[in-house]
């Protein structure tokens, strides 16, 4: 397959999925969505699947210029754009095979939903977290369904309310990543952990995982129709279109609450 945002590499049986907008710190735009979930189908049959990105950033956030075409869409359209990134989240997070992410620089928002719902987080000791939506008037919806599940109540209400940055020791710490490696030796820990995980027996693993994703289907179906209604709500939302412009024009948000 072609792709405009991002490579695909295969080695082994290891596909490795590089995030390729290093000059956008690989920001997440509509293109990049639409060419990872083809990626994702094109190397599901791969043992295992590495996710990173190029350049010094994992993926910061979404794209600038997207994050303008938000305001003014109408309900359906946000609707519409809700499902299309809970189609990414899914696709990678029921994704049948092993997957590694190697955090090389920063995974802001989207970038930490991408980064956190890999089976394995390796991560640079320069990474840096957080799940920023509320500071420009956003809602974290579809990332709080899977965040509450690795961390729990209490520590979701932190990084979400908050909307703050935290740094890979603290992600350590929280239980978000497993492992914090040297920059120069991030990608070579990804494939010695991809080949450990490949001596195992590749029908066991498939079902092990199918096993994990069946185990919350039902509830998860649930939350995330929850977030998707959630998500197109809020950008419909004086706040949201303030955070949006103040974000922009790099100034201090007016706040109303409507």
């Amino acid at each position: 397959m072609i792709y405009k945002t991002l490579q695909v590499a295969f080695d082994s049986g290891i596909a490795t999925i590089t995030l390729d907008r290093p000059d956008k710190r690989n920001a997440i735009s509509y293109e990049l969505i639409d060419d990872l979930i083809r990626a994702l189908e094109e190397v599901r049959n791969s043992s295992i699947l590495i996710l990173t990105g190029a350049g010094k950033a994992f993926c910061s956030g979404m794209d600038l210029d997207n994050l303008k075409a938000l305001v003014g869409r109408t309900h359906e359209q946000n609707l519409a754009d809700s499902r299309t990134i809970v189609s990414l989240f899914r696709s990678l997070y029921e994704f049948p095979r092993p997957t590694i992410a190697a955090v090389n620089g920063a995974a802001i928002a989207g970038g930490t939903g991408l980064a956190l719902l890999c089976d394995f987080t390796l991560a640079v000791p320069e990474a840096k977290f957080g799940y920023t939506e509320v500071r420009i008037g956003f809602v974290p919806a579809i990332v709080s369904t899977f965040l509450l599940r690795q961390v729990g109540e209490k520590i979701a209400r932190d990084l979400l309310l908050t909307g703050r940055l935290f740094d890979a020791p603290e992600a350590l710490k929280l239980g978000l990543i497993n492992e914090i490696v040297a920059p120069e030796k991030l990608l070579g820990r990804a494939r010695e952990l991809a080949a450990q995980l490949a001596e195992n027996s590749p029908l066991s693993l498939s079902n092990t995982k199918r096993l994990l994703t069946e185990h919350v289907r039902a509830e998860l179906d649930a939350q995330i129709e929850a977030a998707i209604r959630e998500n197109a709500r809020i950008r419909e939302s004086d706040d949201f279109r303030e955070g949006i412009e103040a974000f922009l024009e790099k100034r201090k948000p007016k706040w109303t609450g409507r």
